[in-house]
């Protein structure tokens, strides 16, 4: 047991926080076929998972509850042992290891600060000193904390003091759900959480993301938790949830589930995230971004490469991939967040790109650069000694 923990936490300090990007779980990483069976079986030997969450935070596991029994049955053309997709807390008959209400029970992130007390309770158990993965989810807080100036010092600041506290744990950020009657406040809020993640190279689970696509592809600007959908004015005009379960096969597209103020899908599309989250953690890279065309299926859209030499004295090659026609953005920032130089801005043909960057005017330090095509961006950190 701490052999299998001293491994994960090797691999997260060296993958996580120094040498690669972000991890953004949004809906792109939505399309459960797409993970490797070794990338699942990895995530099951090395995490060991504390989930805190109330009604909301439960549509990913409700989700994650029946994708076992919906996977057992070929659904989404699935093909894995049976009960490849099990959970439980401990981790047993080959089941994943997550603690469900973990942290004090019936309590999430909004509520400050018995969340960050419960946290450091829970970890002053010496039963829980296997736990390498901590997740707290929001229910209904988040565009509150925005306006109330608290976001910052009753989340954001106390998960960056959690992790200098537990440097051995991953904390997953996570942004809150979308509420079309908070509409601005809640995507500023939201908008705040994914910055900060992307900047500081945190973990994201991005809960309101996900919420705002159909398994199509197709994005909602305005939408409620229900998956309700709106015009700018803000008169409903449906259900995406509801219209796609429609329009598609129970038991083969999607799967019946509880679903917290919500629909079956919404629930779906959170436990396929919810794996694909843990795969990342358990050290799988895809090797490329993915989205959904129309036709609900899987095509590439680039591949961007850790640049070369890094660390780097001076001069250093980007290298990325593109797979369709697109406008391409390449940056580059400080660690702070500030934008140091714009190097591509053009559309590009597909096929591979080779850019060159003389660092000659910028000291030595950490830098990241980004990839941006369309509604897609990619991040990847860099190592400059002068």
């Amino acid at each position: 047991m701490f052999i299998r923990k001293i491994k994960f936490v090797l691999l997260a300090i060296i993958s996580i926080l120094y040498s690669q990007e972000a991890i953004n779980i949004n809906h792109n990483c939505t399309d459960i076929t797409l993970i490797p069976d070794t990338a699942i079986i990895s995530a099951k030997e090395k995490l060991h998972i504390a989930y805190g969450h109330t009604s909301h935070g439960s549509q990913l596991i409700d989700g994650m509850k029946k994708l076992m029994e919906f996977a057992n049955n070929g659904g989404k053309g699935l093909n894995f042992p049976e009960n490849f997709f099990k959970m439980n807390n401990g981790g047993n008959w080959g089941a994943i290891d997550l603690h469900d209400y973990a942290m004090g029970g019936w309590l999430d992130c909004g509520t400050y600060p018995d969340w960050l007390e419960e946290t450091e309770l829970y970890f002053d158990d010496t039963i829980n000193s296997d736990v390498n993965v901590v997740m707290w989810s929001w229910c209904g807080q988040v565009a509150d904390k925005y306006k109330a100036g608290k976001l910052w010092s009753e989340y954001l600041g106390p998960m960056t003091d959690l992790e200098s506290k537990y440097p051995d744990i991953v904390f997953v950020y996570m942004t809150g759900h979308v509420d079309i009657a908070d509409d601005l406040y809640n995507k500023a809020a939201n908008d705040s959480i994914r910055s900060f993640c992307l900047k500081n190279g945190k973990v994201l689970y991005d809960f309101a993301d996900i919420e705002r696509w159909d398994p199509d592809g197709y994005y909602y600007e305005y939408v409620n938790d229900n998956c309700d959908y709106y015009n700018s004015n803000y008169n409903k005009l449906g259900n995406w949830a509801t219209e796609w379960q429609g329009s598609h096969v129970e038991g083969i597209d999607w799967f019946e589930c509880n679903s917290a103020h919500s629909q079956p899908l919404n629930a779906n599309q959170k436990a396929y995230a919810a794996w694909w989250l843990f795969a990342r953690l358990g050290g799988w890279v895809p090797s490329m971004e993915i989205t959904n065309n129309n036709d609900g299926k899987s095509i590439r859209i680039f591949r961007l490469e850790q640049n070369y030499p890094n660390p780097f004295n001076s001069h250093t090659s980007i290298d990325y991939q593109l797979f369709r026609k697109r406008d391409v953005t390449l940056e580059i920032y400080n660690i702070t967040g500030e934008k140091i130089v714009e190097i591509v801005h053009k559309e590009q043909l597909p096929g591979m790109y080779t850019i060159d960057w003389n660092s000659f005017d910028v000291s030595s330090g950490v830098y990241v650069y980004k990839l941006t095509t369309n509604n897609f961006s990619k991040t990847k950190k860099m190592l400059l000694l002068k």
